[in-house]
C-alpha cells in the first residue's frame, strides 16, 4: 500500500488527539496537516493543545507536537490541496459541520468524518466496516451531487450502536423482530475526564441528547440499501432505547433483549458470533481486529476495565447470553467508545477505503 497524506480537522478535541496517537505511527498513512478553530491556528499543536491533552498515559506524539495549526475554516484550499484525504472530529453546529465537510469534498479533499451532521445525507454513506461496505457504492453518486471527481464524505456511525448492532449483525439471519437495548456510556463519550466533569463521579445521568434517537434510527441505515442513488432505511427490527451516562472513563456497555421470528438455541447464536467476520478481516487491514466479536462464558464479563482494550480496543466484547422471559434472548456488549466507537472506527473504514481505491 502506498503511503497517504492525512489530515486531522479538529486536530485540538478528544478525538483529535485520539487521532493523533493512532496515526503518528500509521502503516498508510502520514499526518501532514492539523487543523482546528481560529483561536489554535497559527500555534504548534503542542501549544494549541497545552494542559487539554486528554490521554495522561499516552504523551503526544513528538512528531506531531510541533506542526502548524491550520485554521480549519478558513483554509480549507491550502489543506486540501495539501493532503490525499481528512479525518474530520470538530466541536461546531450540525449546519456548520454539513456546510464545512462539503465545502471539503468539493475542494476534491475526500472527508472521513467522526462527526453526526452528516449520517443520515441520503448519499453520504455510514459505515461500520464489518457489517455494511456494500454501501460504500454510493459515494458514486454522491460525487455527481457534489460534480467532484475525487471528493466525499464517508462517516461512521454513533459510537453507542458500535456496543450492540455488531453483536446484533450475525443474528439477522434469524430474523430479528425487536430490540431493547439499554446503553451504559463511558464519560469520554462526552469529551470529558474525570477531571474535567468531577459532577459525574458518584453519579449517573439518564439522558445524554439526541443519544436515543440516533441509537433507534442508526442501525436501520446501516442495515437499509442503495435505491436509486440513495440509502434507504430497513423496515425493520423495531428498536427501542434508553441511554445512560455512567461514571465510566472509557468503554460504552449495552444491555441487549431480542425477539426473533425464528428462534435459534444458545449454541446457534453464540456460533453465529464466533465464525462472524468481515472485509476489514479478509483484507487483513491495519486496524481490523483478528477475532471480531469475542463472546466470555463468565458470568461477570465483559467489563468496561476488564476487556474495552480487547485487540488494541477494535474488538467487540459479549456475555451473559441467556433466555428472557419478555424476549427470546438477552446479553451484554461492551465496546471502547473512543477507539472502535470513535476514531478507530473512523481510522479502519479510511483503510478500507483505502484498500479499494477510494483515495487514488
Amino acid at each position: 500500500m502506498k503511503e497517504f497524506r492525512v489530515g486531522i480537522i479538529g486536530a485540538t478535541g478528544m478525538v483529535g488527539q485520539r487521532f493523533a496517537l493512532l496515526l503518528a505511527d500509521h502503516p498508510w498513512f502520514k499526518v501532514t496537516v492539523l487543523a482546528a478553530s481560529s483561536r489554535s491556528a497559527g500555534k504548534t499543536y503542542r501549544e494549541a493543545v497545552g494542559a487539554r491533552w486528554a490521554f495522561k498515559d499516552q504523551p503526544m506524539p513528538e512528531k506531531l507536537a510541533d506542526l502548524n495549526v491550520y485554521d480549519a475554516g478558513k483554509d480549507i484550499e491550502k489543506i486540501a490541496s495539501s493532503v490525499d484525504f481528512c479525518f474530520c472530529a470538530v466541536d461546531m453546529k450540525k449546519d456548520e459541520i454539513r456546510a464545512l465537510e462539503e465545502a471539503y469534498a468539493k475542494a476534491e479533499c475526500p472527508i472521513v468524518s467522526n462527526n453526526s451532521a452528516h449520517r443520515f445525507t441520503d448519499d453520504v454513506p455510514m459505515i461500520i466496516p464489518e457489517l455494511n461496505p456494500e454501501h460504500l457504492a454510493i459515494i458514486e453518486d454522491q460525487k455527481k451531487r457534489l460534480g467532484t471527481k475525487r471528493g466525499f464524505i464517508a462517516v461512521k456511525s454513533n459510537c453507542s450502536i458500535q456496543s450492540y448492532v455488531p453483536a446484533l449483525h450475525p443474528l439477522r439471519k434469524f430474523g430479528i423482530k425487536q430490540v431493547l437495548a439499554c446503553t451504559y456510556q463511558a464519560i469520554s463519550g462526552a469529551g470529558k475526564t474525570f477531571e474535567r466533569w468531577p459532577e459525574m463521579v458518584d453519579n449517573l445521568i439518564p439522558y445524554i441528547g439526541g443519544e436515543e434517537e440516533k441509537s433507534e434510527q442508526e442501525p436501520l441505515k446501516i442495515w437499509g440499501s442503495i435505491e436509486n442513488g440513495a440509502i434507504v432505511k430497513a423496515q425493520s427490527p423495531l428498536i427501542t432505547t434508553q441511554c445512560l451516562r455512567v461514571p465510566v472513563s472509557d468503554g460504552h456497555t449495552a444491555a441487549v433483549f431480542v425477539k426473533f421470528e425464528n428462534k435459534p438455541t444458545l449454541e446457534e447464536i453464540k456460533a453465529a458470533w464466533a465464525e462472524y467476520k468481515g472485509e476489514p478481516q479478509d483484507l487483513q487491514l491495519p486496524h481490523a481486529p483478528k477475532q471480531f466479536l469475542n463472546y466470555f462464558e463468565e458470568p461477570d464479563r465483559p467489563q468496561a476495565k476488564t476487556d474495552r482494550m480487547l485487540e488494541g480496543g477494535m474488538a467487540i466484547s459479549i456475555g451473559r447470553l441467556r433466555e428472557d422471559t419478555l424476549f427470546d434472548y438477552k446479553f451484554v456488549c461492551l465496546s471502547h467508545n473512543t477507539l472502535r466507537g470513535a476514531a478507530g472506527g473512523a481510522v479502519e473504514l479510511a483503510e478500507l477505503l483505502a484498500a479499494k481505491g477510494y483515495f487514488d
